[in-house]
């Protein structure tokens, strides 16, 4: 089957950073899928993955996780799936991506794609949603039909992929939501995902909000720079507040007051732990797509693709990286067909 992988981890621009190849179709265990990927989709854990290190792999190194496809074979005990369906899924980091043809992925973190969805608008969605809906239900308290009603939610880098889906799900369960964004087009495309105000990141959160008559917020993600804005958002956060975060702090942080003194819950997200450690509760990931999908389906949420390359290759995965790696990407960047 074709693929993309690498050998080495070199900077982008280097063309032998990303390499099409030539690997084997993979074996499936008794409770995978073997999807046939039509469509896949970048996101800041494929650029870290592949940013550069000295160690040399002995095989092909397939990365990738965001994919939609064609179901081609199924596992001895998964139940719900056949050959034929069309799927989402964000994949697993222990194993191969889906930057392949075809990819053996659990059928439990696995749904029904939407069908008003295409394979490149799906594969747009897995990853993010995971990661915002494990973060706003899961990890923070707030129940997603109507956990949000009577409270604001500030959203930092709310152009991006999770922030994007992060809006609309706040919005859908009641919260006013803040988002940041600092160019005219990313500021447009927040207001456009629902975001009831928009201020910008790279000035003074805390006098903006202030002006839009916000003295506290309930709740905050910062989804960007955990280290630049723990102070401000300290400051911000009301008493029995929370903070959701997916971005390791580059330097110390200090989670003593005002953070302990006003007891704001901290809530880490990182959408791999479910499937990387096969938590009994492995299967909910499923359960959030199958209802993201559905949400989609009856209209309450949007796809968040931007734009799409085609084929999917080593040449247009290194170009979705370098634009992801330069920070100025809106919603998500999907790449399709082989």
């Amino acid at each position: 089957m074709k693929a993309v992988a690498l050998t080495r981890y070199l900077p982008i621009d280097d063309p032998q950073s990303l390499l099409d190849v030539n690997l084997p179709k993979p074996e499936i265990g008794v409770h995978d899928l073997r999807v046939r990927v039509e469509a896949v989709s970048v996101n800041p854990v494929d650029t870290k993955l592949r940013s550069p290190k000295p160690q040399v792999e002995p095989q092909p190194r397939v990365l990738g996780f965001d994919a939609s496809g064609t179901v081609e074979a199924v596992g001895a005990e998964v139940i719900g799936f056949k050959p034929g369906d069309t799927v989402y899924y964000a994949g697993d980091i222990t194993r191969a991506g889906s930057n392949a043809q075809y990819q053996a992925v659990d059928a439990r973190v696995v749904a029904h794609r939407p069908h008003r969805l295409d394979a490149a608008a799906a594969a747009a969605l897995p990853l993010v949603t995971i990661t915002a809906w494990e973060l706003l239900f899961h990890r923070m308290p707030y129940d997603p039909e109507h956990g949000g009603e009577g409270k604001s939610l500030l959203v930092i880098a709310g152009a991006g992929g999770v922030g994007s889906i992060a809006i609309q799900l706040a919005r859908r369960a009641g919260f006013t939501v803040i988002a940041t964004a600092s160019r005219p087009e990313t500021q447009a495309w927040c207001r456009a995902m629902g975001a009831q105000h928009v201020i910008d990141h790279r000035q003074s959160l805390t006098a903006q909000l202030k002006a839009l008559g916000f003295n506290a917020i309930d709740a905050a993600i910062n989804l960007a720079d955990t280290a630049h804005y723990w102070t401000e958002l300290g400051e911000l956060l009301a008493p029995q507040g929370h903070v959701g975060l997916i971005v390791e702090p580059k330097t110390p942080v200090n989670i003593g007051d005002p953070y302990k003194a006003k007891c704001i819950g901290i809530h880490w997200e990182m959408m791999f732990a479910r499937p990387r450690f096969k938590t009994a509760d492995i299967a909910e990931q499923g359960r959030i797509l199958a209802r993201v999908a559905q949400l989609i389906d009856e209209g309450e949420l949007r796809g968040i693709q931007r734009e799409t390359l085609n084929p999917i290759n080593a040449e247009n995965l290194r170009e979705a990286h370098r634009r992801l790696e330069s920070g100025s990407t809106i919603g998500k960047l999907v790449i399709a067909g082989w």
